[in-house]
């Protein structure tokens, strides 16, 4: 998502006036600390392990071993061998009349032992089992005998019914890959983009690399993949994320929207009053709130018990749950150098916000979960609270928008003057924004008001967020919803599979009555919402000020673009043979080189979850293949089977880039371990420093949908999830986003600062969809399609309305397996 202006970001950070500050130990020594580290996470989850069933046994199952130890001796049978009786020698005598129960006790021990033996044994036998990757190089339905082997196999091992952490020992180790290797596969990624003389300097300094110093950097590397349970996740962390000192906002949080409707038939201003309605399930803001905050707590809850299901990547293959454990009770805390991210075992409260007055409501009562109507109640009688806010009280929560170093030393102020306010809002399940305005799409400039929900969830108005949270809960005043993600503790699939489950939950599972209240009755009883107070002294007016400005200045320099895609989708694709993700991928640097009439690096963020701790990787979308498809759109004298071969090629080599990543054999973390280490041995890397001088002008990411079970989608049409969005990696490029709503829609989210003149969302989202229907052309019969100018004043036309509805895939174009999507 929002990671690829991150990891640019860190770098000057480790010049070097800030290495000594930003690495202050040796490499071995933080190679250490991170094992050290790995280790203790291992041993808080042997708790979870025992209650999970410590996969693929139970204690149940040790119960059964020591009854079939018991029945065995009962039958004058020895299955330990003797070494029960070595064991019973062992045990302190204590008389005759305690013979029978030192038997009993060597009879459990030998069977713990076994037991346990057993368990690992099984461990390292799944663990060898999740390392094979072929499975990932087969084309979607020619599965070959070797891999129906493997996962027949893994099935078995796996036990009946395993729960969300229980994989977490058995998954491996990602691995490092060979630096030669890396070092090829960039070269080739920055050809395309690079001049002549520009990439034989770039690989004169690739080749020196190689042979000064690549191998000294790789031995730690694959020192730390030994010790650590990730060689890179936790670096990622602290330097991309922790060690940032630029505000958070639009810059590293991200957004997820509300469900809408996924009929509509074209993003014209025409259509969309008629055919893309927004659905709010009811609209007052107090109900949804209550309805939202109560089902986010019930996903808490099954997340506390492990009872959400552990997701299979292609239904196949688990992936790592880790990040799953600071979804709630979690703030990154401001330091002045690095963050911290502060996670706390419960919270029975949650912090809300409404017109710069703040609230503590808690969560559960004598008797468990508060009600949703309960709830309700709670945040009706904030929005009816006539207080106004205190002085600067209004515009504190623009601290959090603030540079980090910033915030942080104004924190320490408030730690003293305002602790108790303070530690309502950080150790709070998660923070609520009750925003007095609405949001969402409008009959009157539908477009208009799209983008601007956008805007609002990912920006708001500077103030009205508390951006330190690991997620922020938006409810509008009409009842629209929508989630403000900070990015450091997880990525976007975590969020999302939140997400998913929280709006089919309120709206299937506990719905509201006639008249848009939750269900239930309310609990008079209950105790008003605590306001919280903040002694604020005149200095930290001023910071309060200064953030403000900056903070509105940011929000104002983003602009946020939303469009619904749906003359095709996922099953026109499908039935092109063709991966979904790489088709868009290249319909991509279609649309962005006819917006500025260049290629550029292409960040597109995949998932490396197939291992322990892992988080993302880089597959660079930019490729030569794709070049030449697009130089071959845009030259009249190229053939429509000519074209079509070259947008096969492309997408074929995006898919063994994003395979790559998927296994751990991407280029980006692994380059960015090789520059932390050797700004750990202050070495100087031409090589590596030219890296990461390089700026994505294009970062994209697709949103997956992993609970569609959830989602009726024939019985409920209407309420299909529509996404979120980033902002961009850099202030000349653009972040887009998009999600298969279905299988006949896509949404993008687009993004751009407002101060570049070679920018427009907008523009870009019509070469979007010029570019997505003349590759679909491709796969019609008839002639190629011919490109479409866009001028100022002509949206309308060349109305496509119903492009693919009386027309279907030319039967005669030769058809290719298809990939299942990955999640990403």
């Amino acid at each position: 998502m929002a990671e690829a202006r991150q990891a640019v970001g860190f770098v000057p950070l480790l010049t070097s006036d800030g290495a000594a500050v930003a690495l202050r130990g040796p490499v071995l020594q933080d190679i250490y600390l991170s094992g050290l580290r790995s280790w203790k996470r291992h041993l808080s989850r042997l708790w979870n392990d025992l209650l999970s069933g410590v996969l693929p046994a139970s204690p149940l199952s040790w119960l059964f071993l020591f009854s079939a130890i018991q029945l065995a001796c009962f039958l004058q049978l020895d299955p330990s061998l003797g070494l029960m009786e070595k064991i019973k020698e062992l045990l302190p005598d204590c008389g005759g009349q305690h013979h029978r129960l030192r038997g009993l006790l060597a009879a459990a021990l030998f069977a713990l032992c076994l037991w346990g033996a057993l368990i690992f044994t099984l461990h390292v036998a799944l663990r060898l089992l999740l390392s094979y990757h072929g499975w990932l190089l087969e084309p979607h339905g020619a599965m070959s005998s070797a891999t129906k082997t493997w996962l027949a196999l893994v099935r078995i091992f796996s036990g009946r019914r395993p729960m969300l952490f229980s994989y977490q020992r058995a998954l491996p180790r990602q691995p490092v890959p060979s630096v030669q290797d890396t070092v090829r596969k960039y070269l080739e990624s920055v050809r395309p983009v690079l001049s002549d003389e520009d990439f034989d300097w770039t690989a004169g300094l690739a080749q020196e690399f190689l042979k000064l110093q690549a191998s000294l950097l790789q031995w730690y590397l694959q020192l730390k993949s030994w010790w650590a349970a990730n060689y890179v996740s936790d670096w990622w962390e602290d330097f991309v994320y922790l060690r940032s000192r630029s505000s958070l906002m639009v810059n590293s949080n991200y957004y997820l929207m509300d469900p809408h409707q996924g009929a509509q038939a074209c993003r014209c201003p025409l259509c969309w009053p008629q055919d893309f309605l927004y659905v709010t399930p009811t609209p007052l803001q107090a109900a949804r709130a209550g309805n939202a905050v109560h089902a986010l707590l019930l996903y808490r809850n099954r997340l506390k018990r492990q009872e959400i299901s552990p997701t299979l990547l292609m239904g196949m293959r688990p992936l790592c749950s880790a990040q799953y454990e600071r979804i709630f009770n979690t703030t990154r805390v401001p330091g002045v150098q690095k963050d911290r991210l502060c996670h706390l075992r419960d919270s029975r409260h949650v912090a809300v916000l409404h017109r710069g007055r703040f609230f503590r409501v808690g969560t559960h009562s004598a008797h468990g979960l508060l009600s949703p109507r309960a709830l309700e109640q709670q945040f009706q009688r904030i929005l009816d609270d006539p207080s106004p806010a205190c002085p600067q009280e209004e515009h504190l929560a623009a601290l959090t928008a603030a540079p980090r170093d910033s915030w942080a030393q104004v924190r320490q102020t408030l730690k003293t003057r305002a602790a108790h306010a303070l530690e309502a809002v950080e150790g709070a399940a998660f923070f609520v924004s009750l925003d007095p305005e609405p949001a969402g799409l409008t009959r009157e400039d539908p477009a208009a008001s799209l983008d601007a929900y956008a805007h609002a969830l990912l920006a708001g108005r500077g103030h009205d967020r508390w951006f330190d949270k690991s997620f922020t809960l938006i409810v509008f005043s009409n009842g629209k919803l929508g989630l403000s993600v900070e990015h450091s503790w997880a990525d976007c699939p975590i969020s999302g599979h939140m997400w998913e489950f929280t709006l089919a939950t309120e709206c299937f599972q506990l719905g509201y009555t006639a008249d848009g209240h939750c269900k239930g009755h309310p609990e008079p009883a209950l105790p008003q919402p605590q306001r919280l107070q903040w002694d604020l002294p005149d200095q930290i007016h001023r910071s309060i000020s200064l953030a403000l400005r900056g903070a509105k200045a940011l929000s104002g320099s983003v602009d946020c673009h939303v469009f619904p895609f749906s003359h095709f989708g996922k099953s026109f694709i499908r039935h092109c043979r063709l991966s979904s993700d790489s088709f868009i991928q290249t319909a991509l640097q279609l649309a962005h080189f006819r917006d500025r009439g260049q290629f550029c690096l292409t960040y597109e963020s995949a998932m490396t979850r197939l291992f322990l701790e892992g988080r993302t990787e880089t597959v660079r979308s930019c490729t030569r293949e794709a070049c030449n498809f697009v130089r071959a759109m845009e030259d009249p004298e190229k053939t429509h089977s000519q074209c079509l071969a070259l947008f096969r090629a492309a997408v074929d080599k995006h898919q063994a880039l994003l395979k790559a990543a998927l296994s751990g054999q991407g280029v980006d973390r692994h380059l960015f371990a090789l520059y932390i280490v050797s700004r750990f041995l202050h070495m100087q890397s031409p090589f590596l420093a030219q890296v990461y001088s390089e700026q994505w002008q294009l970062s994209t990411s697709q949103i997956p949908v992993q609970q569609m079970h959830l989602f009726d989608v024939h019985n409920y049409p209407d309420y299909v999830s529509s996404g979120g969005g980033f902002g961009p990696a850099d202030d000349h490029g653009y972040g887009v986003s998009y999600i298969f709503m279905g299988d006949n829609v896509i949404t993008f989210h687009i993004s751009s600062k407002k101060s570049s003149t070679k920018t427009d969302s907008h523009r870009l989202g019509q070469h979007i969809e010029d570019a997505l229907l003349d590759v679909a052309s491709l796969f019609q019969a008839g002639q190629r399609p011919q490109r479409r100018l866009r001028g100022s004043g002509d949206e309308d036309s060349g109305h496509r309305c119903g492009f693919l509805s009386s027309k279907t895939v030319d039967s005669k174009t030769p058809k290719t397996p298809t990939d299942s999507e990955p999640v990403q």
